[in-house]
Formats: C-alpha cells, sequence, structure tokens
C-alpha cells in the first residue's frame, strides 16, 4: 500500500509544478514586458515559484535539469533588465534575451510534461496491477491518460509508454470478464487512443482476436465506439480479423436491442465493415438478414428517408443561390434530421459505403448491390416502401 505521505508529497510537487508549467507556457506567448522597467506576469510567477521550488527539485534526480533550466532563466532576466538603455547595444542585448528567455521557457514546459508523464504511467500501472480498491480513481487516471495521448504524439511519452508495458496490462483487463465493465470499457478507450497516437507501434504489440471478442461481448455503446473507432484507423485488416473470428452475427444482432446508444453505434460500426470490408464480411452480414433488419429500422419511428430533402434545391439554385450554398444547406439538413432520426436512409448509406469503400472490386460492388436491391424488395411491406428504398440506393450510388 502506497505511503499517504508520499502520497501528499506527490501531490504537491505536482501543484508546484503544474503551475511552472502554466507560467512558462504562458511566457512562451508573451515573452516580452510591456513596459521596459517590468518583467512580465508569467516571468515574476516563474522567479517566484523557483524560490518555492527549489526543495522540491533538489530531491529528484529527474528534475535536475529543469532546475538548470531555472537558474538560466534568472540569469537572461538579469541580463535583460540590465540593457534598459536605448542603446544599439541594449537594444540587441534585449531581442537576444528576449529570444532566449522564450526558448527556456518551452523547454521548462518540456521537463515538467516529461516528469508529469512519468509520474502519471507509473501510478498507472501500479494501480492497473494491483487488485482495483477505488474504481473512480483509476477510471479518472485512464481517462486523464487517454487526455493526454490526445494532444498528438510526442517520442518521450511513447518511450515511457513501452518501457512500461501499460499495453499489455490494459488488454489484461479488458479480456477479464470478471473485471469492471466501466473499468473496461475505460481501458478499452485507452487502447483506441494508444494506436491513434501512433498506429505503426502500438497495432503490433496488441492481439487483435481476443480484443475484439472482448469488446463484441462487453455489448454496450461504449465497446462498439472503440471496435468503430479501431476500425477506422487499422481498416481492414481489422475487419478480416472481425470476420473470421466470427464475430459479426453478434454485431448485427445488437441493432435488435433496446438500447438506442447501442443500435445506433452498432449501425456506425455496420457502415464502417462495410467501408472496409472483403467480400466474405459483406456476404457474412448479408447471411445475418442485415438488410431486412434495416428495411425494418427505416420503416421505424427512428428511420424515415433522406431523398426528398434535394427536392427544393433547384429552386434555390434558380433563386441566386450557389450550387455550394445548396449543397452545404442540404448536408447541414441531413445531420440534423439524422440527430433525430439515426435510422433514416440506412439502407442506402449501407449501400453506398460499399459503393465507394475501399474492400471490395468493382464486380463485387456491382453483385452486392443487385442483392441489397432484391432483399429490399423481399423486406418491404408495399410497393411504395420498396420503390422507395430503391430509388434511395440507386440515387445514391454510382450508376
Amino acid at each position: 500500500m502506497e505511503d499517504p505521505s508520499s502520497k501528499e508529497e506527490i501531490s504537491r510537487v505536482l501543484k508546484v509544478l503544474e503551475a511552472l508549467r502554466q507560467a512558462s507556457h504562458d511566457l512562451q506567448a508573451h515573452p516580452i514586458p510591456r513596459t521596459a522597467d517590468s518583467n512580465s506576469p508569467a516571468i515574476k510567477a516563474l522567479l517566484e515559484l523557483q524560490t518555492e521550488s527549489d526543495t522540491i527539485l533538489s530531491k529528484d534526480p529527474h528534475l535536475s535539469t529543469l532546475s538548470q533550466h531555472l537558474t538560466s532563466l534568472r540569469t537572461l532576466v538579469d541580463t535583460r533588465q540590465k540593457s534598459r538603455g536605448y542603446s544599439l547595444r541594449n537594444f540587441l542585448t534585449r531581442r537576444v534575451s528576449t529570444h532566449s528567455i522564450s526558448r527556456v521557457a518551452g523547454s521548462i514546459e518540456s521537463e515538467i510534461q516529461a516528469w508529469i508523464d512519468r509520474e502519471s504511467i507509473e501510478n498507472l500501472t501500479t494501480l492497473l496491477k494491483g487488485t482495483v480498491k477505488n474504481e473512480d480513481e483509476l477510471v479518472s487516471l485512464l481517462t486523464q491518460f487517454e487526455n493526454r495521448l490526445s494532444q498528438g504524439f510526442n517520442r518521450e511519452l511513447q518511450d515511457l509508454i513501452l518501457k512500461s508495458k501499460i499495453l499489455l496490462l490494459l488488454e489484461k483487463i479488458i479480456c477479464d470478464p470478471n473485471c469492471s465493465k466501466r473499468i473496461r470499457e475505460q481501458c478499452a478507450f485507452v487502447v483506441a487512443a494508444l494506436i491513434r497516437f501512433n498506429k505503426d507501434v502500438f497495432v503490433g504489440q496488441m492481439l487483435m482476436g481476443p480484443l475484439i471478442h472482448a469488446l463484441v461481448s462487453m455489448a454496450s455503446w461504449k465497446s462498439m465506439e472503440v471496435l468503430c473507432t479501431l476500425i477506422k484507423l487499422i481498416k481492414s485488416p481489422l475487419v478480416d480479423e472481425i470476420e473470421s473470428n466470427g464475430e459479426i452475427p453478434k454485431i448485427i444482432s445488437f441493432l435488435d436491442y433496446k438500447d438506442l446508444e447501442l443500435r445506433v453505434l452498432t449501425m456506425d460500426c455496420i457502415l464502417e465493415i462495410g467501408y472496409f470490408g472483403r467480400k466474405e464480411a459483406i456476404e457474412a452480414m448479408l447471411k445475418e438478414g442485415l438488410i431486412k433488419k434495416l428495411v425494418d429500422l427505416q420503416r421505424s419511428e427512428l428511420g424515415g428517408d433522406l431523398i426528398d430533402m434535394g427536392r427544393f434545391d433547384g429552386k434555390e439554385t434558380a433563386n441566386g443561390n450557389s450550387a455550394e450554398d445548396k449543397i452545404e444547406r442540404r448536408e447541414s439538413r441531413e445531420k440534423r434530421f439524422l440527430e433525430i432520426h439515426p435510422f433514416a436512409s440506412c439502407v442506402a448509406r449501407f449501400a453506398v459505403q460499399l459503393e465507394v469503400g475501399e474492400g471490395l472490386r468493382q464486380r463485387e460492388k456491382r453483385a452486392f448491390k443487385q442483392e441489397i436491391l432484391k432483399r429490399v424488395r423481399d423486406a418491404s411491406v408495399s410497393d411504395a416502401e420498396a420503390a422507395t428504398i430503391v430509388a434511395e440506393v440507386l440515387w445514391g450510388s454510382s450508376p
């Protein structure tokens, strides 16, 4: 069990370093003081914090470089303060000092971020290895880590992640059905963030089969959101894995669940599979009666069709509106309509994904288009319904 006093010390250090980082960030944005005889608020804050942080920095060898940067900053500030005159030499000295101050401030911010990253990963790894005693604390740390990854690639952060082997811990928890579903879902979001952070490095370290099975087995909208994200990132190879592991029937079955969020995210996932899936994946979806399910959903209160939204575009163009404005307005109307009717024109949307997607050959696209049209006619309850959906499929796809 972690020593409470040690935890308090880390919290105190973190508070000081966060203040230093913010001041450094502000200094990079505003390195020049408003008046010649004063320092900027950011510099004043950094110099005041340096005194407070001297004791803290001396205790941690990882912060020795930061201590040196703070000392350099004070020297640069003193140099600039001594060059307040209007001579050419003083002017050049101030310019050089200001540039150097901004550069050192950037180094200070980087060093602080590296320390925070190191502590965060170490704390998270420790919690993931042990028995979960405080679920809220672990979820909070996982969320903070996910947010950090979303800030973009950083080589030092990647090195810390690889050394910690945190990906293996996350994978183990996700695949453990006895673990809290809330924690498993949040771990899944972190895995997706890691792959987005650097797909080339982290995809190869994951066993995709067990991960996909765990996500589908959770049967929640959050797990489907992660799966949808992974399909977008990894594309056809992940869809191949989904199909070869026999997960498609389970995914299609989620369209019958009562949970609306799960059904909506499942629809998104199906559209992505349609875009990236090869022949075998599309055949597996059709075999599970996908088209009939989509027709039923389109017929429901949450369905409808988008085909009528373009009827007044010609009139708008005639009234002097440009074609670009017409397209923008139509897309805006469709977006608002889909927010209320998430299954509107879902058959045509699926057909279009196949048509424009990356997984099928041209002859396969033509064959599946005809198969979809046939299944639409079989699933429709009236000729009018069939005609509307068929028109949408033909209108939405290329000839």
